[in-house]
């Protein structure tokens, strides 16, 4: 089972359409995936318009919630572990505990039946994101084609520098995932050459910019589901090749090599 967390210190990375569409494709493929919202602006309950009964709050706040209680099934082969506002009252709660950074990990640890689990983190380093970092075993990054998207991924690989030597939690760099890319804008040609410049043959095939994918997510859809031939899917079902074709980085056949980008 993989588990990665889809991160990026900065917002409007398309953090939370990757995903959800990522597991479509990996679904598409008959893996099993379990989605996990860290985000009390709780975007995947939205995305697949349902309201749960129990949530993230509930598996990290109440001794006796198990797993099992709070996920919901959403499509074939994919469950959906939602969040709420009430997720920040959970942070608030978890600070003053002991292993407070480790208590997803041990309300997981018994987890299974998924051949992936895909964390949508929110673009913060609060204590539900370290959370899912040490529970995490890699880490995805999208990339928006813009110089501010540059100083997040900084940010990004510093905190997760910081958990393998502060937490002691080996968590590396898997892909790095180009979105809103338009080839004919100069910027995203730059900001696209600059990231394989700095990551060892890490960055993905580009998610080109596509109206299509925020059009299916204001239909509670996935890409798949509302226009399987444009573009955006053409892109997630290749990332979803692209991840299948690899192996974890935790099973030792590759390791990141990525440098701090320099603006």
């Amino acid at each position: 089972m993989r588990k990665i967390a889809i991160i990026n210190q900065k917002g409007g990375t398309a953090k939370t359409t990757t995903a959800v569409n990522l597991a479509a494709a990996l679904a598409l493929h008959n893996r099993t995936v379990l989605l996990i919202d860290m985000d009390p602006q709780g975007n995947i309950s939205t995305w697949f318009d349902i309201v749960p009964q129990k949530s993230l709050y509930h598996l990290l706040v109440e001794e006796m919630t198990m797993p099992s209680e709070c996920i919901v099934p959403v499509r074939e082969r994919i469950d959906i572990l939602p969040s709420t506002k009430t997720a920040a009252q959970a942070e608030l709660i978890l600070t003053g505990l002991p292993g407070r950074e480790r208590v997803l990990s041990r309300k997981l640890a018994n987890l299974s039946g998924y051949d992936f689990v895909l964390l949508d983190c929110p673009p913060s380093l609060n204590l539900l994101n370290q959370n899912a970092i040490v529970y995490a075993d890699e880490a995805f990054i999208p990339v928006s084609m813009d110089y501010l998207a540059l100083v997040g991924v900084k940010q990004i690989l510093e905190n997760l520098k910081m958990v393998r030597e502060i937490l002691e939690h080996p968590i590396e760099v898997s892909l790095v995932i180009p979105t809103f890319y338009d080839g004919r804008n100069r910027k995203s040609r730059e900001v696209l050459e600059k990231l394989e410049l700095h990551f060892d043959g890490k960055v993905t095939e580009p998610i080109r910019a596509n109206v299509r994918l925020a059009e299916a997510a204001s239909h509670h859809q996935t890409i798949f589901e509302y226009d399987p031939s444009s573009y955006g899917a053409q892109d997630y079902q290749r990332l979803a090749e692209r991840v299948l074709s690899e192996v974890s980085s935790t099973n030792g056949h590759h390791a990141q090599k990525a440098q701090v980008i320099s603006r």
